[in-house]
């Protein structure tokens, strides 16, 4: 039995190292950007912000002052567990405290700020059902400075490949930079609506530079990445050859009638942790 201590103490271990330590596929893909820019002020911009990664890192605080939501991935295995739901909204509340964590969450309506980041339906949980022997957590704190920046389309089948290359590339156009470039594009084909955002979303989790194992799909990846940085929006918004590090995209099935696109923007700050439990945790 995986107890509902050690889910709490995982999540906020999760939290804070996803705010202060940046993975290394997103440190490398910088470091990379850096090299081929040839404009003075996206130069200046790229160390700005391998300069910040590295002093969030020395003084153990978070690289961004958006710690963003708390979006939790979890991949359920054949395990038993302690009260999941309750685990994983302690972790997150103790991450607020200890880390700390800006407290980002309010009401929709009202804009009650909720003090530890908890509320009606945060901290978002997508479970994942697998064949396994551990649940395996992954926290994806979204800012919303790129989360403000995501589209969806709604698209008729007739509108095809070049469709689906032309709608990303309006919503990195239209974004600008607003979303902190260089990003990240999630792209999230077929579903419905939601299901589109969400596919989007979990596209951003693969690693920065993995080729797809689509073909079809990894062909489409390169085609959009390279029109993209044809774009000229640049490190911050201020131009460069790099207005995106990486497009990841994932398809599910649909509906005859259908071609949903979602487009899930993520910032420089890509910042993601996961870590497996297993029954032998208690």
């Amino acid at each position: 039995m995986i107890k509902e201590e050690l889910i709490s103490d995982t999540i906020c271990q999760l939290y804070k190292k996803a705010a202060i330590v940046l993975p290394e596929d997103v440190k490398i893909s910088l470091e990379n950007a850096l090299k081929v820019e040839d404009s003075e002020i996206a130069k200046l911009n790229i160390e700005a912000i391998l300069k910040n990664i590295k002093l969030a890192e020395e003084k153990s605080i978070p690289m961004c002052q958006d710690t963003g939501l708390p979006i939790i991935f979890v991949k359920f295995g054949n395990v038993q567990v302690e009260n999941l739901y309750e685990g994983i909204r302690k972790g997150v509340e103790k991450a607020t405290k200890e880390v700390p964590l800006r407290p980002n969450v309010v009401d929709p309506i009202t804009r009650k700020n909720s003090g530890n980041n908890l509320g009606d339906g945060i901290p978002q949980i997508d479970i994942e059902l697998i064949d396994g022997d551990y649940i395996e957590f992954t926290i994806l704190p979204k800012g919303i400075g790129s989360e403000n920046n995501n589209q969806l389309k709604m698209a008729l089948p007739g509108e095809g490949v070049e469709g689906i290359k032309d709608f990303v590339v309006e919503t990195v156009l239209k974004a600008g930079g607003k979303p902190c470039p260089p990003t990240i594009i999630g792209v999230g084909i077929g579903g419905t609506s939601d299901l589109a955002m969400k596919t989007a979303k979990k596209a951003l989790l693969r690693k920065i530079g993995e080729e797809n194992p689509d073909s079809e799909l990894a062909t489409l990846e390169a085609e959009i990445l390279e029109e993209i940085n044809k774009t000229g929006i640049g490190p911050m918004g201020l131009s460069g050859k790099t207005t995106s590090l990486d497009v990841k995209i994932d398809k599910v099935a649909t509906h005859t009638a259908g071609l949903p696109i979602g487009v899930c923007i993520q910032c420089w700050a890509h910042r993601y942790a996961t870590a497996r439990l297993y029954n032998d945790n208690n």
